[in-house]
């Protein structure tokens, strides 16, 4: 590794709008911990930085099928977000919000020095509008069929059938997800970073002095400049983001892309006054770790930005990740065939090590790999529970039955060829290690961690310390080398293990600071004559029945989904009516009150005739709520009644008011009335 003097590791921004399932964790959170807690046992300076990313457009579907605001959303999901991670020992030193307002003035403030710089190009374009919805349609809200696989979902600016980056411009037959109507162009104005002016530094910084990257992404940051890059839209028609930050963008908010990588210098700024020792100092390693899916925004879309902006470190290595498959189909939220952190945590309390480890070793660092019940089974039987925790265990055990519940010592003198081997094979481990996790290989740091628990079981299995009664010192030689052995194993396994590493370290009653990467490779990290707890088990066997559940509970939900109405156009909210001063709405009288009788109006389907009592009077209020609601269903309810409204006839009924309604995701329309009861009459200010 070369000498940095920091070091700024990221794991991209999961979005604010479902849990994060065991894909997310394999594609990154895994590896960018890994390495951040090998980089802090080594006492390297290391800031882990993340966030939920709160904009964009699937927040914003994900709030207009449930009928409520996006900032619900995003508050609900980064709450199950974070304490999943959490619990997982996720071990962010920061895990921040792009809603906070640190980030929305830091994102404003970098695209005001490249306006200001004169880097952006200011267009006029057509772009797609959904008229039924009255709405500019960003790129998600567009599908069509995929120009290159011929996928007939692809959304407008990606097929996740065949992972191509598309525009809604290429999609065949497009239309408005919102409406399912076929969208027309408008014309509106946006602000594009002319990427092709980085187009001949991208490929000296990237395909020149980055050859070291691996192979998914230096080939598919190498096809992207070949085949020439374009200007791309910075900012996005919404209301929803981070504002465009100049007097003419009324409705335009900072494209997604443009401010989440932004948010980890945002969050590095919300954890340290000294933010800049790590984004502007050469001697930083920026990492980011993420999903193959985002390489292209993290290699070449972010970099850009930093280039044009001026004074930002840029990243040393961006070790993605390909996909996790389960079950030998493709991770699909959509359908619910996931596999979801947090109902793991539930069903499988105080287990993540294992579930850490099962990823490690299955992750797809080269190419897409599968996770299944049963291989998650196997590895925890096969290899954590009987290699890793059994050398242990029986290390413990025998050290209580054969040397009195103390560390024995070492006998130099009686020493044999064996001992030295174990000791070099202790020695290498740290070696090998060292040199894979630096390098990004984690699932082959993780076997040469349970290859050398497998050489103290053969080590132990060839000595037969049970077998030499009279023999002390061999026996003291033996154990002594398998305690040692332990510890070791502790320090390495400490990465991908934390809380394994922690649990061992509680048994042989030493200090959490055993944990450095110093002592790896020591032969006396537990000191002779010190008496260790009673052996408890590191890991337990998981039952066929218990894998059996996951796998019925994993069809079972997707079966549910595919049995799902199909889901209603998504509810778009209605523009703000222009501004109205406080003495306007002053004259407006609100009341409450209950709806005494009702009765459906003759020849009109949406009508109901109801009374309502206002303490003071009986009102008679002609409503349209007749298809939502039966009049059985309004009898007794309070009500806020508009009391000053001018009367009107409708179906020769003269209707004396109007009651205040909402209408949730799918139109249906919900009383507005008071939480608790008020007297009827009352003003509702």
């Amino acid at each position: 590794m070369k000498d940095f003097k920091r070091h700024l590791v990221t794991a991209a921004l999961p979005y604010a709008n479902g849990p994060v399932h065991i894909g997310h964790l394999a594609g990154n959170f895994l590896p960018a911990d890994i390495y951040s807690r090998y980089l802090r046992a080594q006492k390297k300076d290391v800031k882990f930085i993340c966030g939920t990313d709160e904009h964009g457009v699937p927040i914003t579907i994900r709030a207009m099928k449930e009928g409520v605001t996006p900032q619900e959303i995003v508050d609900r999901y980064h709450a199950i977000i974070s304490e999943s991670l959490e619990t997982m020992g996720i071990s962010f030193d920061i895990f921040s919000r792009t809603s906070k307002p640190i980030h929305h003035e830091t994102s404003q403030a970098f695209f005001k020095t490249l306006y200001e710089n004169g880097l952006f190009e200011e267009k006029e374009t057509e772009q797609y509008f959904d008229e039924e919805k009255q709405t500019f349609l960003a790129d998600r809200y567009i599908t069509g069929t995929c120009p290159k696989c011929g996928n007939e979902n692809a959304y407008g600016d990606q097929c996740e059938k065949c992972g191509s980056t598309l525009s809604p411009d290429e999609l065949i037959h497009p239309k408005s997800t919102l409406s399912d109507s076929v969208p027309v162009k408008r014309k509106t104005k946006h602000w594009y970073l002319p990427l092709q002016n980085y187009e001949s530094w991208l490929k000296q910084w990237i395909v020149e002095d980055h050859q070291e990257w691996k192979n998914n992404v230096y080939g598919q940051c190498k096809s992207w400049l070949d085949n020439g890059l374009q200007p791309r839209a910075m900012t996005r028609d919404s209301n929803w983001g981070v504002k465009v930050p100049l007097p003419d963008a009324e409705g335009k908010v900072l494209y997604v892309w443009f401010d989440a990588p932004i948010g980890y210098i945002s969050a590095t700024k919300e954890l340290t006054p000294q933010w800049s020792d790590y984004w502007c100092k050469e001697d930083t390693q920026l990492v980011h770790f993420l999903g193959k899916d985002n390489i292209v925004f993290h290699c070449i879309i972010f970099p850009a930005m930093l280039k044009a902006h001026g004074g930002f470190v840029l990243p040393d290595n961006v070790p993605a990740n390909e996909f996790l498959n389960i079950e030998g189909e493709k991770v699909s939220t959509s359908r619910n065939w996931a596999v979801w952190v947090d109902e793991y945590l539930k069903d499988f309390p105080d287990m993540q090590d294992a579930l850490r480890y099962v990823l490690t070793a299955n992750a797809p660092e080269t190419k897409d790999n599968d996770f299944t019940w049963k291989d998650f089974q196997d590895r925890n039987n096969n290899e954590l529970v009987s290699i890793l925790g059994n050398f242990v265990n029986r290390a413990l055990v025998l050290m209580h039955k054969l040397c009195n519940g103390k560390v024995p010592p070492f006998h130099a003198d009686i020493k044999d060829e064996q001992d030295d081997a174990l000791y070099e094979k202790i020695v290498g481990t740290k070696l090998l290690l060292q040199q894979s996790i630096e390098h990004y290989r984690f699932r082959e740091a993780l076997f040469t961690v349970i290859d050398l628990a497998r050489e103290g079981n053969k080590y132990l299995q060839e000595k037969e310390p049970w077998k030499k009664a009279g023999q002390q010192e061999a026996i003291d030689n033996c154990i002594h080398m398998c305690l040692q052995l332990s510890a070791n194993l502790a320090i390495y396994m400490n990465p991908f293990l934390p809380f394994t590493a922690n649990k061992l370290c509680k048994l042989m009653k030493v200090v959490p600071r055993m944990l450095d990467w110093e002592n790896g490779g020591s032969l006396k990290l537990l000191n002779t004559g010190y008496p260790l707890n009673p052996p408890e088990l590191l890991f337990r066997k998981i039952e066929d029945e218990e894998i059996q559940i996951q796998i019925d509970k994993l069809h079972q939900n997707a079966k549910q989904k595919s049995e799902e109405p199909a889901a209603v156009s998504a509810y778009i909210q209605p523009p703000i009516k222009p501004e109205i001063q406080f003495e306007d709405f002053d004259k407006i009288d609100l009341r409450t009150g209950t709806i005494t009788s009702a009765e459906k109006v003759a020849k009109a389907d949406k009508l109901l005739k109801l009374t309502i009592d206002l303490g003071f009077e009986q009102r008679t209020v002609v409503s349209g709520i007749a298809l939502h609601y039966t009049p059985e269903d309004v009898i007794g309810m309070q009500v806020t009644l508009v009391a000053n409204l001018a009367p009107r006839k409708m179906r020769g009924i003269e209707s004396n008011g109007m009651i205040l309604m909402s209408e949730d995701a799918a139109g249906k329309l919900i009383f507005v009335h008071p939480q608790t009861n008020a007297a009827n009459g009352a003003n509702v200010k």
